[in-house]
């Protein structure tokens, strides 16, 4: 028997085709109200959970895995593949843009270029992007 989580998982995704992130805490609170309410993914925010504010960048990581959720993150240290291996995460998606504003313009394309139907919950399992104001889908 697994955890809750790892049992759970499965089923979390069977139900929803939405995509299920894991915004840490760098993460700008109107960018996750953006993602929710906009773009209508399922956001975990860690800022939301006071036992999940000060987690290492390691335990966010293992714990967006074990959520079954893509980790989204203004924090370049993510792309560092020695310390976060691609094949053991769920999807990282490192954002960078001068603004809250172009923030949600880049989340609006990737939403539409790599999140949308039928992408399904976790279109990055297993890989990194690192996405900014230049970047396009074609870009994959």
């Amino acid at each position: 028997m697994g955890t809750l989580w790892s049992e759970l998982g499965p089923v979390a995704e069977a139900v929803t085709d939405r995509p299920r992130v894991y915004a840490d805490a760098n993460m700008p609170s109107g960018v996750v109200v953006f993602m929710r309410e906009q773009l209508r993914w399922d956001v975990l925010f860690v800022m939301e959970h006071p036992d999940l504010r000060r987690a290492r960048d390691r335990e966010h990581f293992c714990l967006a895995r074990q959520l079954r959720r893509t980790l989204v993150t203004l924090d370049r240290d993510y792309l560092d593949d020695r310390g976060f291996p691609p094949a053991q995460g769920s999807g990282v998606l490192v954002i960078a843009a001068p603004d809250e504003r172009g923030l949600a313009a880049l989340l609006k394309r990737i939403d539409a270029g790599l999140f949308g139907p039928p992408a399904g919950p976790l279109p990055l399992d297993g890989r990194k992007l690192h996405a900014h104001p230049d970047w396009h889908p074609d870009d994959e």
